[in-house]
C-alpha cells in the first residue's frame, strides 16, 4: 500500500524538501524500554511508503547503536531518505541520569567520523549540535561544523536546545537549517523567543517529543506504567503528584479528538504541525514509535485541520502543566533565556 502519501515542505531557507512529518528513530534501541527489531525494521519501510524522507538519530542513542541499527535501512534507501544525526552529547552506561557535553573542535571532528562510519554513509545530511557546551563559543563550534559542509562530510547544519541569541550566532557563522526543541502542548517555552528568531532567519523548527513523550496519547498515565529501563521514569512530569495534576488535562484533548474522529495523538500532532501556519514557518515534527500502524495514525494527523476554536480550547493546556520535562532544564534552552 502506498496511499496515504504526506506532502512535503523545505526544511527552512537553507535545507533540503522532506515531509512534513519525520521520523524519530532513538526508541528503537535506546530509552523506552524493550525494543522490537523486526518491528522497527518494518516501521522505517512504513513510514517511507507514506512519505516520511527525514529520519532522526544521534551518536547518544544506545551510544551508537541506534545509528548502526538504521544504517542498512539508509543504504537501502540513500537517495529516497534525509538523515539527521547529532553530536555533543553522551550519556555514561553506569549513570543513565547523567549527561556528559561537548561542544570543542577536536570533539567535533572526532564525532562525525564515528557517525558516518556507524551510519555507513559518505555524507550526513543535516548534522546537529545535540547540545550547547556554555563553556565552548557557539562561533567557534559551528565554525568547525561549517568546515565539515565546506569537506563534504556534511550537507546541512542544525542545532538542537539552543536559545534564539545563540540562534543567531550561529547562524551568523554558517546558514542553519533547522532547530530542534520539545514543542508540544505540553511544552511551548520556544515560542516566546526561538520561533521568532528562526521566523526571521529562516530556519526550521524540527519539534521532539511532540507527543509528550507519548503522555499525550493517553498510553501511560504515570511513570510506574513504565517499565524500569524507561527513562521516562526519571522525568518529573509524569512522576507523583505531577503525574496525577496532569493526567485530567488530557480531557481537553479528548473532547476535539472527538469532533474530528480522532485519537488524541492525532489531535496533539494536528496541533504542533498547524504551528507552522500559526507561526509563519516550517514545521517538521518527528514523533517516534515503533510500530507500523503508529507510523499511519501520525502520518494520517497531517490531514486534520483544527478550527480556530479548538485551537483556542487547547492553547491553554501547556501552562496548567505541573512539573518540568527534565529534572535538570540547564541542557535546555527554556533553562538559560
Amino acid at each position: 500500500m502506498t496511499d496515504g502519501r504526506i506532502t512535503t515542505a523545505k526544511l527552512g531557507d537553507h535545507g533540503p524538501e522532506v515531509g512534513v512529518q519525520g521520523l524519530g528513530c532513538m526508541g528503537m534501541s535506546f530509552a523506552y524500554g524493550p525494543v522490537d527489531a523486526d518491528a522497527s525494521r518494518a516501521t522505517l519501510e512504513r513510514a517511507l511508503e507514506l512519505g516520511v524522507t527525514f529520519y532522526d538519530t544521534a551518536d547518544a542513542y544506545g551510544a551508537g547503536e541506534n545509528e548502526r541499527f538504521l544504517a542498512p535501512f539508509f543504504k537501502a534507501h540513500r537517495d529516497e531518505v534525509v538523515i539527521a544525526t547529532k553530536f555533543a552529547l553522551s550519556i555514561p552506561p553506569d549513570d543513565p541520569t547523567r549527561r556528559v557535553i561537548r561542544n570543542d573542535p577536536p570533539y567535533i571532528r572526532q564525532a562525525v567520523e564515528a557517525s558516518l562510519k556507524r551510519l555507513d554513509v559518505d555524507v550526513i545530511d543535516l548534522y546537529y549540535m545535540h547540545r550547547r557546551d556554555v563553556n565552548v563559543p557557539i562561533e567557534e563550534s559551528v565554525g568547525t561544523m561549517a568546515d565539515l559542509v565546506r569537506e563534504g562530510k556534511v550537507k546541512h547544519l542544525g542545532l538542537s536546545e539552543v536559545t534564539a541569541d545563540e540562534l543567531r550566532a550561529a547562524h551568523a557563522v554558517h546558514p542553519i537549517a533547522a532547530v530542534q526543541s520539545e514543542w508540544s502542548l505540553f511544552s511551548r517555552d520556544i515560542e516566546p523567543k526561538v520561533v521568532p528568531a528562526a521566523r526571521d532567519l529562516g530556519v526550521a523548527l524540527v519539534p521532539y517529543s511532540p507527543l509528550g513523550r507519548g503522555f499525550l496519547t493517553g498510553s501511560f498515565a504515570k511513570a510506574e506504567d513504565l517499565t524500569p529501563d524507561d527513562f521516562r521514569r526519571q522525568q518529573p512530569r509524569f512522576t507523583g503528584e505531577n503525574a496525577t495534576a496532569n493526567a485530567p488535562l488530557l480531557e481537553l484533548i479528548r473532547s476535539v479528538a472527538k469532533a474530528h474522529d480522532a485519537s488524541l495523538g492525532q489531535i496533539a500532532l494536528a496541533w504542533v504541525q498547524q504551528q507552522a501556519t500559526v507561526h509563519g514557518l516550517p514545521v517538521i515534527p518527528i514523533p517516534g514509535t515503533r510500530k507500523p500502524s503508529r507510523v499511519e495514525e501520525n502520518t494520517a494527523a497531517t490531514r486534520i485541520v483544527l478550527t480556530d476554536e479548538q485551537l483556542d480550547l487547547l492553547d491553554g493546556i501547556a501552562a496548567q502543566v505541573a512539573g518540568n520535562r527534565y529534572a535538570d532544564m540547564t541542557f535546555t534552552s527554556a533553562g538559560r533565556e
